[in-house]
């Protein structure tokens, strides 16, 4: 299942992946911590959204230690195939969009691991960033939708990873 990345948002989601993993999280926190009341709301009212289904992928990741919530996001990121990853990949995008969702509040609410207090986003994430806010609602969701949808291992497409045994 590939996602489909619109045209208008190919250079920002490759400009958000060329970003390390850390920066890409820090970002999301940006960006759900400057533009979180305008562009979050859009994914729990999505007609193709399972709140269930996002609810009880965030669940599991908010009962883990705060490293581990922390390795979880990374290896989302970085498509490592682990038991979360593939549960994550098998949902729909806009869920997808959710669970993110549903992280950022955890992390304001003390749930889930945050972004350190000192951390700097880099310059090349500060650009983006401005980028991203000079979208329009629809524009900034769609880009979100593009950024989140491969993240994870779509777990029909998957091959045997020797290291988790999945």
């Amino acid at each position: 299942m590939s996602p489909i990345t619109t045209d208008f948002n190919t250079g920002l989601v490759q400009a958000f992946r060329k970003l390390d993993v850390d920066q890409q999280l820090a970002l999301f926190w940006v960006i759900y911590t400057e533009m979180g009341e305008s562009i979050t709301p859009a994914a729990p009212g999505a007609s193709t959204v399972s709140p269930d289904v996002a609810q009880g992928l965030f669940d599991q990741v908010a009962a883990m230690s705060p490293e581990e919530q922390l390795q979880i996001q990374r290896d989302l990121i970085n498509q490592k195939n682990t038991a979360i990853a593939r549960q994550y990949g098998a949902i729909s995008d806009t869920t997808k969009l959710l669970f993110w969702y549903l992280l950022a509040q955890g992390m304001d609410e003390g749930k889930v691991i945050q972004v350190p207090q000192n951390y700097k986003i880099t310059e090349e994430a500060q650009d983006l960033l401005g980028q991203i806010e000079a979208l329009d609602f629809g524009e900034q969701i769609t880009l979100f939708r593009d950024i989140v949808a491969p993240m994870g291992v779509d777990p029909s497409e998957a091959e045997h990873d020797p290291e988790t045994g999945l």
